[in-house]
């Protein structure tokens, strides 16, 4: 049996990966549109960035890993088409025939249009080892950089130009940052950290358009106000890459629509990671987040093999700003209630409860805080409000 996995990055080389520790003896194929070997996001908006590490350590496997483990991988090559009927993937001119095709296509991230000046040199996006390495040279003390957009992506690239000492401001079209991620307790305390090391953060203020002539030389605001930048980043999330699943006659929904096995449309056809949406507590959902790429990725890799199980999504999160180590556990859609705890030093976590239920918390340096919130909401257990807020020891939550 012949696996062919569309997308060599998180997802695709976990599914490659469990495929062959689960016993997969047949053929696996996995094709990655990019140059690089699988490797890890996150730390490109952060250590590699900085230079605190090389390219070598993003890497998710040693190279000699794939050939070990036969996995036949070809780098820098796109797939243009899948034929469901034929069950076969052209790429690069050839016919690959499958007998399952997994859909691990990630995402992309969006760009401001060209007519507001988004194709200008010295517009950025953060996603790709391409993306980071165009951009490093940029990162020089004393320069300006404006970063569009007050998400993880944003904020992370902005406390890394703050350290190496360039003039950071952010610019945030809604009234605070992380306001579609975050409650405004969360918001506060990450606003307040990046003002600490001079970072300008403005909430409420849209963006016009960018200004220069073949080079971006500033941003026009909405306000009438300009503000000079030699280089500008954007940071106003990412959309799925579903467009191969879609011109296939895939099912879309909020990104390739899969059941709980993670199969697609296509009885054949299966999807993870960032591109996949699934069933969620009677809605569907889709994650990005790398836990999810991995243990989704891994379910799909079981089922493929005939193991016939659900796909138990268990959300969390982290991002890494200045000496800020934000962990999130759950999902915090429909919450209408916050509780507060403080923790050791300059730690604290925050709450998210709807009524009685406790759906997901937001842990400042606060392992601890994570760790509990995030096992008490896979147990299903939401204690009384109060008792997070007075318990000596957040551990005793778990008993009883």
């Amino acid at each position: 049996m012949r696996v062919v996995i569309v997308g060599a990055g998180q997802a695709g080389a976990a599914l490659a990966a469990k495929l062959r520790a689960l016993g997969h003896a047949g053929e696996i194929v996995m094709l990655g549109d990019e140059p690089a070997p699988p490797y890890q996001r996150p730390p490109l908006s952060k250590g590699y960035l900085l230079g605190e590490m090389g390219e070598d350590r993003l890497w998710l496997r040693a190279p000699e890993f794939w050939a070990e483990t036969r996995v036949e991988l070809r780098l820098g090559q796109a797939v243009s088409a899948i034929d469901p009927v034929s069950k076969s993937v052209t790429v690069g001119g050839e016919v690959l025939a499958y007998d399952h095709l997994a859909l691990t296509t990630g995402s992309t991230p969006r760009r401001l249009p060209a007519a507001i000046g988004g194709a200008l040199a010295g517009v950025y996006t953060v996603r790709t080892l391409a993306d980071v390495d165009a951009m490093r040279a940029e990162f020089g003390a004393g320069r300006r950089v404006i970063i569009v957009g007050g998400g993880y992506i944003g904020l992370e690239a902005a406390a890394v130009a703050s350290k190496l000492g360039l003039d950071v401001t952010v610019l945030e079209m809604a009234p605070r940052i992380l306001q579609r991620v975050a409650a405004p307790e969360t918001s506060d305390y990450v606003r307040a950290l990046h003002q600490a090391h001079g970072v300008k953060v403005l909430d409420s203020t849209g963006l016009d358009r960018l200004v220069g002539d073949d080079r971006v030389t500033g941003a026009l605001l909405k306000d009438g106000r300009t503000l000079p930048a030699d280089f500008v980043i954007v940071g106003v999330g990412i959309t799925p890459n579903t467009q191969l699943a879609e011109t296939a006659g895939l099912a879309i929904d909020n990104g390739i629509a899969t059941d709980e096995l993670g199969r697609t449309s296509d009885a054949f056809i299966w999807s993870a990671g960032d591109c996949a949406s699934f069933p969620w507590k009677g809605g569907r959902i889709r994650l990005e987040s790398v836990g999810n790429a991995i243990d989704q990725a891994e379910t799909v890799a079981a089922n493929i093999l005939g193991a016939g199980s659900p796909y138990q999504a268990k959300p969390w999160f982290w991002s890494d700003q200045f000496d800020l180590k934000l962990q999130i556990g759950g999902l915090n859609t429909g919450y209408d209630r916050i509780v507060a705890r403080k923790g050791e030093g300059d730690a604290v976590s925050f709450w998210y409860f709807r009524g009685a239920d406790l759906l997901a918390v937001d842990a400042m340096n606060d392992s601890r805080a994570y760790m509990v919130g995030k096992r008490l909401i896979e147990m299903g257990r939401s204690p009384a409000p109060e008792m997070i807020e007075a318990a000596p020891d957040l551990k005793a939550l778990l008993k009883g």
